[in-house]
């Protein structure tokens, strides 16, 4: 059973998205590799507020042509679309979990590139948004 202050220290962490913002940190750490990584910790940190601030989006780990690279590997014979379990478990995968389950293209069970790449940087996007709103 928990204490009050494990539960406020939990709820704290949940309201402010702490684990979140760490997690982020640490994945763009491992990507980047800089040679610097405090200097660089805080250049993400200052992105992050600049992007609160004046509601710009915030550091994501990946790219267009991360998206681009991912669309290859799921349509290797680039038929110009994905099935929705291809669409559903990449964004998964890719760490988001808050996604539009009715994309455009769902009735036919063909998501076009174009509405999988915009639906993942929009996920992207929100999930490296972590700070409080």
């Amino acid at each position: 059973m928990s204490t009050p202050r494990e539960e406020e220290t939990a709820e704290y962490l949940r309201n402010h998205k702490i684990v979140e913002l760490m997690n982020n940190l640490t994945s763009m750490l491992f990507f980047y590799r800089p040679e610097r990584p405090k200097e660089f910790l805080i250049s993400q940190l200052e992105q992050m507020k600049a992007s609160r601030d004046r509601a710009v989006d915030s550091p994501c780990l990946f790219d267009n042509s991360n998206l681009d690279a991912v669309v290859g590997i799921l349509d290797p014979a680039n038929q110009g679309h994905i099935t929705y379990a291809q669409y559903k478990e990449a964004l998964k995968t890719l760490g988001i979990k808050n996604f539009n389950e009715f994309p455009e293209g769902l009735e036919s069970d063909r998501i076009s590139h174009e509405t999988f790449k915009r639906e993942a940087k929009e996920g992207l996007v929100r999930s490296a948004a972590t700070f409080q709103t």
